[in-house]
């Protein structure tokens, strides 16, 4: 427990004045510590607090009192000795005169304290401890210097002496649409980037995918171009690469970003030099251009098409209605039966009002007492005759009188055939204005790349960075360092609880 006591007592950081005004409490009290810390567990197990002020006080109104009461003690000790000599020399030389020798001074001189044996403890344990600090402080260094200021000394030899320039060509460009702004809803987002933020989207996900890298491959050799035997060991392609080596090469050289509030995509293309830079970034933009007009035509293509079957179908539909109805006059030998219908119609009226005329005529012949009989019987005749022929042109009208059919069921058939015929025609009108809105909606579907920032490649090597890459160096291997000593602390404090 007494050990434990201590060590608890040393964890408390005490200063070198604390722990001697301790002692010296421990002495006064009557106590007698081994050390230092010993003292103050002594006095706290007591139950005095060393480092209380009313405790410091007696400390120092007492040290005159033990100053006296120590000279005190010495001169006693020293007056037996000069007793015990005076008898000797009284027995030696009695009764004769005696010169008598000035006694010498015996006030005792200033006693010095004997230094506590825990000073020094407490020294060797400060020097233990400055040489272990300095020992960890090495141990420190050395560490920071293999582990992060090395490589950060190799990576900047790296980028400043063995790395290859590279040149980056910047180009920005946007997907744009022919839709004009429409009314309501639909014309809110019509004219901002959000219309076509999914087809921007697109093209940026295209533009990163190993479909564009085949075909950049394939039509400006971009496997060959960082294969040349003058690139440095990290940059350069092997000659047997594969397609996921170069894919992530690419992926390194091309790099895109979609700002959202403005729509505009940014591409920056990296090659050994600038005049591949500009082809590999013209080439991208292509393809690209291409992949929206691919993705847009089928749409377009879809609309005009059914809209073109719909119309053809109306079209063939009128001109079969058409047709019918001209063999219908044909096969009837009647251009219009409503003009027909209305010739006869006229011809009865005409008659019957003739026939009305006979028989008033021959109601005034039969008012004579004596009427002519001749004269009566031609009128009779006459009435006779307009009625039969009223009649033949009433059973034209309604009954069949020798010919395909009657005139009604001619004027029925045609009449029905003549409806059937505009029917048709406004069906195919529709189908056409149907075609035409199709035609125009696909036009304004028509989506195309719009370059704002040409690719113009630098004059001059825009990679490597020699400054930033050798700082982000020396930032990831101090974190790394970093990471793995807060590790390796933790498990070795979890190792020793």
């Amino acid at each position: 427990n007494g050990s434990q006591d201590i060590a608890e007592i040393r964890r408390e950081g005490l200063t070198g004045r604390q722990l001697r005004m301790a002692r010296r409490l421990a002495q006064k009290q009557g106590l007698s510590p081994t050390s230092d810390f010993d003292a103050v567990r002594l006095l706290r197990a007591k139950g005095i607090d060393p480092f209380d002020r009313s405790h410091l006080l007696e400390l120092v109104v007492a040290k005159p009192e033990e100053d006296q009461v120590a000279n005190k003690t010495a001169a006693q000790a020293a007056a037996p000795q000069t007793s015990q000599a005076a008898p000797q020399s009284a027995e030696v030389k009695a009764g004769l005169p005696q010169k008598v020798d000035p006694a010498p001074n015996k006030v005792p001189g200033p006693t010095r304290a004997p230094q506590p044996q825990g000073l020094k403890d407490i020294e060797r344990i400060q020097r233990d401890i400055a040489r272990r600090r300095r020992r960890k402080l090495g141990f420190l260094v050395a560490r920071l210097t293999a582990f992060v200021l090395v490589p950060t000394m190799l990576a900047y030899i790296y980028f400043a002496f063995v790395a290859s320039p590279s040149y980056a060509t910047k180009s920005e460009f946007v997907v744009q649409t022919a839709d004009s702004p429409a009314a309501g809803a639909g014309g809110l987002l019509g004219g901002t980037s959000l219309a076509t933020s999914q087809d921007s989207i697109m093209v940026q996900d295209f533009l990163t995918s190993r479909e564009a890298m085949l075909r950049l491959n394939e039509d400006h050799g971009y496997r060959e171009h960082f294969s040349d035997p003058s690139v440095d060991a990290l940059q350069r392609l092997p000659a047997d690469a594969s397609n996921e080596e170069v894919y992530s090469h690419y992926q390194g050289n091309v790099k895109l970003g979609y700002d959202p509030t403005e729509g505009v995509i940014r591409m920056e293309v990296a090659a050994l030099t600038p005049e591949m830079s500009r082809s590999f970034s013209e080439a991208l933009i292509g393809y690209a251009e291409e992949r929206v007009d691919t993705v847009t035509e089928r749409k377009r293509a879809d609309q005009m098409r059914g809209a073109r079957e719909s119309f053809e179908e109306a079209e063939a539909k009128m001109e079969a209605a058409q047709e019918r109805v001209l063999n219908l006059q044909v096969e009837l030998g009647v251009l219009d039966p409503q003009s027909e219908t209305s010739g006869v119609m006229g011809q009865i009226n005409q008659f019957e009002v003739q026939l009305a005329e006979k028989k008033l005529q021959l109601q005034q012949l039969l008012d004579n007492a004596r009427p002519n009989q001749a004269r009566v019987a031609g009128v009779e005749g006459d009435i006779a005759r307009l009625e039969a022929l009223v009649a033949d042109l009433r059973s034209q009208l309604t009954e069949d009188g020798g010919r395909e059919g009657s005139l009604a069921a001619v004027s029925a058939q045609l009449r029905m055939a003549e409806v059937d015929l505009e029917t048709r025609t406004m069906v195919m009108q529709e189908t056409l204005q149907q075609m035409e809105a199709a035609r125009i909606e696909a036009n304004r579907q028509v989506r195309y790349l719009a370059v704002h920032v040409a690719p113009i490649p630098p004059d001059e090597p825009t990679y490597p960075r020699v400054f930033e890459n050798t700082l982000i160096a020396f930032l990831i291997f101090g974190a790394i360092y970093l990471l793995c000593s807060v590790t390796v602390s933790i498990l070795r404090e979890q190792v020793s609880s």
